[in-house]
């Protein structure tokens, strides 16, 4: 089997590029708007991959947009329409006549996001309900989750007695560091710690309660906020298998590494061979590739409901 099965679209060559990150590419458009490319580079321990899944950047594109669509009533966010949405778009006066926009093919269109322009909060809202990867490292090290003491005789994959929120640092390179709520405060002030804290338990909660009735335990999840107009948003990307760990419901059971639809298969590739963590990764077998983009497409239509629109059968 061969990764021709799918061309991956792993990087993306437009004007006005502004940033690039491990995984999305982001243009100006001009008038406060921003074009965000959700491309297929994986990134995993805070590095990119020199393997790319094919179609992830049009899970991640789609399923960003149906949580910013069902948690808009919890916190406001920047989205405004996919790429690929002529009727969205045309409600944007600004951009009926931006060429970057009606010049773009299907290809990028697709897992492309047209959303609002924020001052971003260089901080990584991690929320976890569940104890599993580096919260149960730390566990097993200290029998502390950020810091904080946890109840004896946990097990892996138990959920904690009530959500957590364990920030981050967002690192343009590197590894993203812990941060107490402390080292929050001093970056952000009091008032907008607290902001933080409960806007992020808040729809994580709201998130978790909705994908359990589809079958997915959402273990733990991050998410990035931004200021518009004095007002705290949600940006980037929002509760997809990058961001977050999901689990089957249907075969849950602590003590054990949990059936999962997100990057779980890469991870535990990259552990078993024995990688450093540290830049470069090494290349994806391409039997880890297929498995992981089967369970991101599989996440997208249990959260969503819907069909996935771009099968791609797995070449022998």
């Amino acid at each position: 089997m061969s990764n021709s099965y799918m061309k991956p679209l792993a990087e993306t060559n437009l004007p006005n590029l502004i940033h690039r990150g491990k995984v999305r590419d982001t243009y100006d458009l001009g008038h406060g708007y921003l074009l965000m490319v959700a491309t297929d580079r994986t990134s995993a321990f805070d590095v990119v991959l020199p393997t790319a899944i094919p179609q992830k950047g049009l899970v991640l594109s789609r399923l960003s947009a149906y949580w910013f669509d069902k948690t808009n009533q919890v916190v406001p966010n920047h989205f405004l329409a996919l790429a690929d949405d002529t009727d969205e778009l045309a409600k944007l006066n600004e951009l009926k006549d931006n060429h970057m926009l009606t010049d773009l093919s299907p290809e990028i269109a697709s897992r492309a996001m047209v959303v609002r322009k924020a001052e971003r909060i260089d901080i990584e809202c991690v929320v976890r309900g569940y104890i599993t990867g580096s919260a149960w490292a730390e566990y097993q090290a200290n029998g502390t989750v950020g810091g904080d003491a946890m109840p004896s005789g946990m097990k892996d994959g138990d959920p904690f007695p009530k959500t957590l929120f364990t920030p981050t640092t967002k690192a343009e390179a590197g590894h993203d560091m812990p941060m107490s709520l402390q080292d929050v405060r001093d970056m952000v002030g009091n008032e907008m710690t607290l902001k933080l804290e409960n806007v992020s338990r808040e729809v994580y909660e709201f998130a978790r309660d909705y994908a359990k009735v589809k079958g997915i335990i959402i273990a733990d999840t991050k998410m990035e906020f931004g200021i518009i107009d004095s007002e705290l948003i949600l940006i980037d990307e929002l509760l997809t298998p990058d961001s977050s760990r999901f689990w089957d419901a249907s075969l849950y059971e602590p003590g054990k590494s949990q059936p999962n639809f997100d990057k779980q298969y890469v991870r535990d590739w990259l552990i078993a061979s024995g990688w450093d963590r540290e830049p470069p990764a090494p290349e994806l077998p391409d039997e880890i590739v297929y498995k992981t983009r089967t369970r991101y497409i599989e996440a997208y239509e249990r959260i969503t409901g819907q069909a996935w629109a771009n099968p791609v059968e797995k070449e022998d």
